[in-house]
């Protein structure tokens, strides 16, 4: 694997030139869904935030990470609750629902050692805090952002930038 020094100066341009939602339209409708799914009200927007703030830390997306900082600052989120959640597990700004979602965000992106990644003990303690319905939509958010990881990692759009403007 390729390192880099951490004094290599970073491009602040996309690494593909054109915008892949431009190049395959029908994305744009998978997105649609994507975020119509996930923003169905049966979990805190708050909540679906952070894990996705987790998701992009897991995948080292400077990208994803900006984005969805972005997404909890302007939802009124606090510092702190923004600056631990890479460090959630002992963070006193967390609901017990919120680090279930957390843990599960974590357990899906993470290999274990230990085999099964989503356990049913992990199950059952998210099932205690969200419905059926609470626990798709988790399970669905999970998978946007790694639908998103793809593109994040791959065409690198610009950190900062507005999510549907990355490539101007």
């Amino acid at each position: 694997m390729e390192t880099r020094p951490i004094t290599a100066r970073v491009p602040m341009g996309p690494r593909m030139t054109e915008d892949p939602a431009a190049l395959v339209p029908e994305l744009a409708a998978v997105s649609a869904a994507l975020f119509k799914a996930t923003g169905n009200g049966s979990v805190p927007r708050s909540t679906i935030s952070l894990l996705q703030l987790r998701a992009g830390q897991i995948v080292a997306s400077t990208y994803l990470t900006v984005l969805h900082t972005g997404f909890l600052r302007k939802a009124g989120e606090s510092e702190e609750r923004i600056t631990s959640v890479a460090s959630w597990q002992d963070s006193p700004y967390f609901t017990e629902a919120e680090r279930a979602a957390l843990a599960l965000t974590e357990a899906v992106l993470q290999p274990s050692p230990h085999g099964e990644r989503v356990s049913d003990a992990l199950y059952a303690r998210a099932a205690e805090h969200y419905d059926p319905t609470a626990l798709s939509t988790l399970m669905f958010a999970i998978g946007q952002v790694g639908f998103f990881t793809a593109v994040a990692l791959i065409a690198k759009p610009v950190p900062g930038r507005s999510f549907s403007d990355p490539w101007n």
